[in-house]
C-alpha cells in the first residue's frame, strides 16, 4: 500500500494533489506544530505584478500549538475579503463560473479550527478534482505521540500496513532511505514536471495555488497536469 503524509495547506500548488493521486492512502498530518510563514494559511494566487499572498488570517497562532489546535480569526471580513480578491482577480478567466462558487464554499465555510477547516476544503476540491485516493486524519491514528520526524512518519506506515511511503522532494533532506528498508518501506520521492498553461496574455507565473490552474484549465487538462510528475529514490 502506498503511503503520504502532508501538512494540511491553503489551496495548495499542484504538486500536493500529484502527491496525493499518486497513492492508495493520504494522511492530513494535523497533529504536528504550527509552522510560521508556511502554507498552512496562506498561498501564491495571480496578480498584476506577477503574483501576490492570499492570506486567511488566524487568532494568536503559535508554533507551540499543534495545527488541530490553532483557530482561525472569527470576525465575518476575514473570509469575505478573501473571496472578493478571488472575485476580482479571476473574473475573466474561462472557467471562473464553474470554479468561483466551489471555491467561495471551500472559503466561507463557517469552521474555525484551522486543521478542520483546511480538510473540509481539500475533500471538496479533491471531488472536483476527480481525485479518489483515502484520505485520513493523523491525530485519529493511534501512534507514539511522542515520536519526532521521520520515527513518526515511519511508525503511521507500520500502522496502516504500508509498504512504500511517498513523499514531496523537498524530504529528501529529512529523511533515510536505509531507516525505512528495515521497517520494510520503499522510500520514493515525487516531483512535478515544468507545468505550463495559459493565464490571460501574461508571461506564465508557476506554482501559484490551485485555484489559478482550475481558473484557466478545463477538468481534463487538470487531469493530464496532474500527470506530470516523475518519481525517484
Amino acid at each position: 500500500m502506498k503511503l503520504a503524509i502532508m501538512q494540511p495547506y491553503f489551496f495548495p500548488y499542484i504538486g500536493y494533489f500529484q502527491l496525493i493521486k499518486a497513492v492508495d492512502t493520504f494522511i492530513i498530518y494535523d497533529d504536528v506544530n504550527y509552522i510560521k510563514g508556511g502554507w498552512l494559511n496562506r498561498n501564491r494566487i495571480l496578480s498584476e505584478k506577477g503574483w501576490r499572498w492570499l492570506t486567511l488570517k488566524l487568532s494568536k497562532a503559535s508554533v507551540h500549538n499543534l495545527i488541530n489546535k490553532t483557530e482561525i480569526w472569527d470576525d465575518p471580513t476575514n473570509k469575505q475579503q478573501i473571496v472578493d480578491i478571488l472575485k476580482i482577480t479571476y473574473l475573466k478567466t474561462p472557467y471562473y463560473s464553474e470554479v468561483m462558487p466551489i471555491i467561495q464554499k471551500i472559503v466561507l465555510n463557517p469552521e474555525l479550527n484551522l486543521a478542520k477547516y483546511l480538510a473540509d476544503g481539500l475533500n471538496i476540491l479533491l471531488k472536483y478534482l476527480n481525485i479518489q485516493t483515502k484520505i485520513m486524519i493523523s491525530s485519529k491514528i493511534k501512534k507514539n505521540n511522542h515520536l519526532k520526524g521521520q520515527d513518526k512518519v515511519i511508525e503511521i506506515c507500520q500502522k496502516l500496513s504500508a509498504d512504500e511511503y511517498i513523499n514531496a522532494q523537498g524530504g529528501t533532506s529529512l529523511y533515510l532511505k536505509k531507516d525505512f528498508n528495515e521497517k520494510g518501506i520503499t522510500l520514493r520521492f515525487i516531483k512535478s514536471k515544468p507545468i505550463q498553461y495559459q493565464q490571460f496574455t501574461n508571461e506564465f507565473i508557476p506554482e501559484l495555488s490551485i485555484i489559478d490552474i482550475m481558473m484557466f484549465n478545463s477538468k481534463q487538462k487538470i487531469s493530464d497536469l496532474l500527470s506530470e510528475y516523475e518519481m525517484f529514490q
